[in-house]
């Protein structure tokens, strides 16, 4: 796999000069056994004081802090990543977990906690029955499974690309049968939540190559998948919108429970309701 160049350059436009709260922004990759941060470097404009921070997952969170008046807003981040994941790895499932349904030993069973238990309301089941569908068995081959249920939301979910912010529930994705990135990851998630899998929401960057990808504009894009916690094997990724599993492909930056805890740049700003003209993003994701 190559080595990436990716910028993510956000940036706000304001119509009068407005005071900026604190701006949190998670753009740091998390080094893992298969991605090695070689280079990054994040830039604040207007001049901020940028403090650093993990928070409970062990995300790299930066805070800016502004003073003064000012009406643009831009944070950037460049970095370069060694990416390493195979196309077609093999995951090494301990024996207790090659079945579904298993039990996570009661040491995992109280570290995954809310990452295990279904985050939105159903008080009718209606996403559990429709998992359900997917189970040809007890017992059932654990990853075979899994793969079923992300190639299930695939087949039912039409991606379509929402620049607007905030997510779908998981009913709301199923009902309307279309989605962002966003939407059905936060489907999967929940819905291999129902069968009792650990189960986190992962933001980051999607390196399209060959430009067959699901999700992806130009070179490259902001996304999100989901990681599943197997025994064994650790945390697989999983990135229904593309029917794929592994980390080929994919830079991961933050992971959380909820979709909500994994936007890259937050903040806010004191001024009048109509202030904010505009929000650009912009990602480029290049082979060196």
């Amino acid at each position: 796999m190559p080595v990436l160049n990716i910028t993510h350059r956000t940036a706000y436009r304001y119509a009068n000069a407005v005071a900026p709260g604190p701006h949190r922004m998670m753009l740091r990759p998390r080094e893992t056994r298969e991605l090695r941060l070689l280079a990054f470097e994040l830039i604040v404009q207007p001049e901020a004081l940028v403090t650093w921070a993990h928070d409970v997952p062990g995300n790299s969170i930066a805070t800016a802090t502004f003073s003064g008046l000012t009406d643009t807003l831009v944070v950037e981040s460049r970095l370069a990543v060694d990416l390493s994941a195979q196309a077609w790895p093999v995951f090494d499932i301990s024996a207790a977990a090659q079945q579904y349904p298993f039990r996570y030993t009661d040491e995992d069973w109280i570290d995954l906690g809310a990452l295990a238990r279904p985050q939105y309301f159903d008080a009718a089941g209606r996403l559990s029955d429709w998992v359900e569908g997917f189970v040809m068995g007890r017992p059932t081959d654990t990853l075979s499974l899994l793969q079923d249920v992300s190639n299930g939301v695939s087949g039912r979910i039409n991606y379509q690309s929402r620049e607007v912010e905030g997510t779908q529930g998981p009913l709301e994705t199923l009902d309307r049968g279309w989605g962002s990135c966003r939407d059905i990851a936060v489907l999967f998630a929940e819905a291999v939540r129902t069968l009792g899998f650990g189960a986190r929401i992962v933001s980051g960057y999607l390196f399209d190559a060959s430009r067959e990808l699901v999700g992806s504009a130009g070179a490259g894009s902001t996304h999100a998948w989901v990681e599943v916690f197997v025994p064994g094997a650790g945390w697989i990724s999983f990135d229904p919108t593309n029917r794929s599993m592994g980390s080929a492909n994919l830079v991961p930056v933050a992971a959380a429970r909820h979709i909500t805890q994994v936007a890259p740049v937050t903040g806010s700003f004191h001024g009048g309701s109509g202030d904010l003209l505009e929000m650009d993003v912009q990602v480029t994701v290049n082979p060196i």
